[in-house]
């Protein structure tokens, strides 16, 4: 079952090191991969315009957040275009209509350790960053701001650019 199962465990924050023989990088913090800031999309983008954008943009997925903030997920330009080609959704439709709300999310302070063991599931994380938000009347909360996506490519690029042998 999952709780016995070290992978899951670190993943999901329960474990930090379970390798014995860690690679080099094993520990380093997700920050250091120099992350572009993302291309976010708002729920209301449609997804005509959700294809149109990551096309000029060069992307192929960006996340979906609300106005306030909240994380709602994970458009691909396949799933949307398969989607719409295979009739399920209407080019006029939200791009909500498409989103993958299954996603795993890794803060900057996160190790690539722990990273790797997210990627080994899963196709991207979602980089999240935590910021205190105040208002004119004195009250405050924290914000979780999407600061990056981070894919299998990312991690790689960064281990062979760095490699110590």
């Amino acid at each position: 079952s999952k709780f016995v199962n070290d992978k899951w465990m670190i993943k999901n924050g329960f474990l930090n090191d379970v390798q014995e023989h860690k690679p080099w990088w094993w520990n380093i913090k997700v920050q250091k991969l120099n992350l572009s800031a993302p291309l976010i999309l708002l729920p209301e983008v449609s997804c005509q315009e959700a294809i149109e954008i990551l096309q000029e943009k060069g992307y192929d997925q960006a996340p979906v957040v609300a106005e306030s903030g909240l994380i709602l997920g994970m458009v691909t330009l396949s799933n949307t275009l398969s989607s719409v080609l295979a009739g399920n959704v209407e080019f006029s439709d939200p791009v909500t209509k498409v989103t993958y709300d299954q996603f795993s999310k890794i803060g900057l302070e996160d190790s690539l350790g722990k990273l790797s063991c997210i990627l080994e599931n899963d196709h991207f994380a979602i980089v999240v960053h935590k910021q205190m938000q105040c208002s004119g009347n004195g009250s405050s909360f924290m914000k979780q701001m999407v600061f990056g996506v981070v894919t299998a490519m990312d991690l790689l690029t960064f281990v062979s650019r760095n490699d110590k042998k």
